[in-house]
């Protein structure tokens, strides 16, 4: 006989399992607990196999019987269709990227979050496009060498070596898995540029300094964090004076945000005059943290600030390298277009910047010094800012 769904329907379970026979060796197998199995049993090279299809009503009727027709095609070729299947299942298994997420997934228990993000971002950026469809013990030192030089054309030097190091990585576990015979990256020893590390990268080009406004405009982590990458870059003061500002220091009347002698390297207190863009954001971010004591908390304590990895996290996240920006980074950038850009004094940057300025006969200038030009100084980098990004910035 051969089956429809109304006979489907109607197959009851019974204290035993049993098989209901469609055609061409398919059937039913229905389970005492009311499953029921699409199989099909044939014979290949002398021996009785059996081949599963999945469960009805996932798979239709239909669906079973042109399953069935091609396993039928690949037994008249000469070719075992559950071996296939069982192949092209554990060539799924063992593709670059299930391997290598299957070690990082492993690496979750000893490894900080903020360091699994910034993995798992130069595996997405980096290594999977290239690598990621092929068998992991097909990976060949040229493949990875190919990504690293990709890397190395664009400056990155570092970060080639980093992701080199995660290739070697999960192609090692893919060796102790029986899922590889060599480590891709062994046999690159002396082919990757060596390098020595850039501190405190910064934006200098200003169609590079658009496009990372844009990305983080676009940026979808936390509101908080967003706004602090907003702040970083409007008032480019050090990463550490930033994260532990407090709501109590700022003066909206004075549009003054006074950062307090112990919390500055040079242990004087400084003002950061506040341009309507950054005051909007302040808005924006005091009905979301308002009502406690930091700008910036920490999602585990509202008495913490944000760690130190916090906006370094978000950036790796939107495919920046620490060759590329770094929070730091940002003062840099501020005094290079507040100068060649927009024309401001040198004294007048510095004195933002807090660093030591010093008056014709080497006395010392006190914090206020320069206070409307900076005023007028920090409200025309927002708008600069504003009109080089072309839109509202600062939206959280």
């Amino acid at each position: 006989m051969t089956l429809s769904d109304t006979k489907i329907k109607a197959l009851k379970p019974r204290e035993k399992a049993y098989k209901a026979s469609d055609e061409k060796w398919l059937y039913l197998y229905v389970t005492p607990a009311g499953g029921k199995l699409w199989r099909m049993s044939y014979r290949f090279e002398g021996k009785e196999k059996t081949m599963s299809f999945g469960k009805y009503p996932d798979v239709s009727l239909a669906m079973a019987r042109e399953r069935r027709d091609e396993a039928r095609r690949q037994i008249a070729e000469g070719i075992d269709p559950a071996a296939r299947k069982k192949a092209e299942r554990q060539a799924a298994e063992n593709t670059f990227e299930a391997v290598g997420r299957e070690w990082l997934e492993k690496q979750r228990a000893v490894l900080e979050s903020s360091t699994m993000t910034i993995i798992e971002a130069r595996l997405r950026l980096y290594v999977y496009p290239a690598l990621g469809p092929m068998e992991v013990g097909a990976v060949r030192p040229a493949d990875v060498l190919r990504i690293a030089q990709k890397l190395e054309k664009r400056g990155l030097f570092d970060t080639a070596h980093r992701v080199v190091r995660l290739i070697g990585q999960i192609g090692r576990y893919a060796v102790a898995t029986l899922r590889a015979e060599t480590d891709p990256t062994a046999a690159l020893k002396g082919a990757i540029t060596p390098y020595r590390t850039k501190h405190r990268a910064a934006i200098l080009d200003v169609e590079a300094l658009r496009n990372f406004l844009r990305n983080v405009d676009t940026y979808r982590g936390s509101p908080i964090v967003r706004a602090a990458l907003w702040l970083q870059v409007l008032w480019f003061v050090r990463p550490g004076e930033l994260r532990h500002a407090e709501w109590s220091e700022f003066d909206f009347d004075s549009m003054i945000w006074n950062v307090p002698a112990g919390k500055m390297k040079m242990r004087e207190a400084h003002m950061v005059p506040l341009a309507t863009h950054t005051k909007a954001i302040l808005e924006s971010l005091g009905r979301v943290t308002g009502g406690g004591r930091y700008l910036f908390p920490s999602l585990r304590s509202a008495d913490r600030p944000i760690s130190e990895n916090a906006v370094l996290v978000a950036l790796r996240s939107m495919g920046y390298e620490k060759e590329q920006v770094t929070g730091h980074g940002f003062r840099a950038t501020a005094r290079t277009f507040l100068d060649e850009n927009l024309g401001f004094r040198p004294e007048v940057i510095e004195m933002q910047l807090a660093h030591s300025v010093r008056d014709p006969l080497g006395r010392a200038y006190n914090r206020t010094q320069y206070l409307q030009e900076r005023h007028r100084m920090m409200q025309g980098w927002a708008d600069w800012l504003a009109e080089l990004y072309g839109g509202e910035i600062g939206k959280l």
